[in-house]
């Protein structure tokens, strides 16, 4: 007779399983308890507070407990900055400055992060340690710190235009940190194609906006934060990928050999299909920084570049804190049209990369 059969039989065994039961799920709650309190307290509860300041006009300039301090006016502050109000076109530049990030960045950080994992995890190389810590290196040192390394590095008279003059007779400097020409244009543009060349052939505006202007692609400036993104990021993302790798069973692959694959067939048949959740979760973590890009544009912008360079981010901080009239109802407004952005982002590559792992 089983001891579920016992069980059911049994009242005294009946009740000794329910109050097991509830031991149980007391213990699970207790070690969860702690991380969902900090959980609600630092992400829950400043997003419920965001979404509803976002209705109202404050200015965060009065204190709460005043009598006057704000007034619910419910979807204006979207409205001024989504559809017809002053600053749609800064939010729209913003948006579009933002997603030249993403597209850039994300897709090479996560394929470098890839190959110099499979790199440093193959058995024959040799001081292994010494290339691991080399490449995550940049990743743990500060971004304020290497921002102004670039800063330097890129600057008209810095080491990059240098080397590049010294290569090159013919090269003139360009002042990478501080131009605004979009890389798409300056490829046009040797290709003898103008904006008066696509006005000829379409319409260059449509519904009021400026279709030359939006594929521009990003420029000189950005691509510069671009790269210093992706140079700050692929160690991190590395070291994920490089734990994951170790945990896919050495049988695996000599069961492969066996069979005859090459190095190529086992990477793609093999190891892709395993760090797909690895892979899903690269992505994730890239499209979220991406998409909060801070530390950089506020180091490497200048009065310059603040068109070409602003990020949805910055323009938050810049509403809420800088400017002439700063307005926290304001940035809590563009705060949460940012969190739906990420949350749609996320959901699509949930769909298109997935999170299970591959069944063999």
């Amino acid at each position: 007779m089983s001891a579920a059969t016992t069980a059911a039989g049994n009242p005294v065994a009946i009740q000794d399983q329910a109050q097991q039961n509830r031991s149980d799920a007391f213990a699970g709650l207790s070690f969860v308890a702690p991380a969902a309190i900090v959980l609600f307290v630092f992400l829950i509860l400043p997003l419920l507070v965001a979404l509803y300041f976002s209705f109202t006009n404050w200015s965060g300039t009065r204190p709460l407990d005043h009598p006057e301090a704000y007034e619910v006016v419910g979807l204006k502050n979207y409205d001024r900055w989504l559809v017809s109000g002053r600053r749609v076109d800064d939010f729209y530049r913003a948006i579009r400055n933002t997603l030249y990030y993403v597209i850039g960045v994300v897709p090479v950080q996560t394929v470098f992060a890839l190959l110099l994992a499979v790199v440093v995890n193959q058995r024959w190389l040799t001081r292994k340690g010494f290339f691991r810590t080399a490449f995550y290196f940049p990743s743990i040192t500060s971004s304020i710190v290497v921002s102004f390394i670039f800063l330097f590095l890129f600057s008209a008279g810095g080491p990059i235009n240098a080397v590049l003059g010294a290569l090159s007779p013919n090269y003139e400097p360009v002042a990478w940190t501080t131009n605004n020409d979009g890389l798409f244009h300056l490829l046009l543009e040797s290709l003898g194609i103008t904006e008066d060349t696509v006005g000829a052939w379409v319409e260059t505006e449509i519904m009021d906006i400026d279709i030359w202007e939006w594929i521009a692609g990003p420029s000189v400036a950005l691509s510069t934060i671009m790269a210093l993104a992706i140079w700050t990021t692929t160690g991190t993302l590395m070291v994920i990928y490089l734990a994951a790798l170790q945990g896919i069973p050495s049988s695996v692959y000599e069961a492969a050999e066996v069979d005859g694959a090459t190095n190529w067939a086992q990477f793609r048949h093999i190891t892709l299909p395993l760090l797909k959740p690895t892979t899903f979760f690269v992505v994730t973590l890239g499209l979220i920084g991406t998409f909060q890009v801070f530390d950089q544009i506020y180091v490497l912008q200048n009065d310059q570049t603040g068109r070409t360079t602003t990020s949805v981010a910055y323009l938050v901080y810049n509403t809420a804190f800088e400017g002439n009239s700063p307005n926290l109802a304001e940035a809590s407004a563009i705060a949460i049209v940012l969190f739906v952005i990420i949350f749609i982002a996320t959901i699509l590559q949930r769909r298109f990369v997935g999170g299970d792992r591959a069944e063999e």
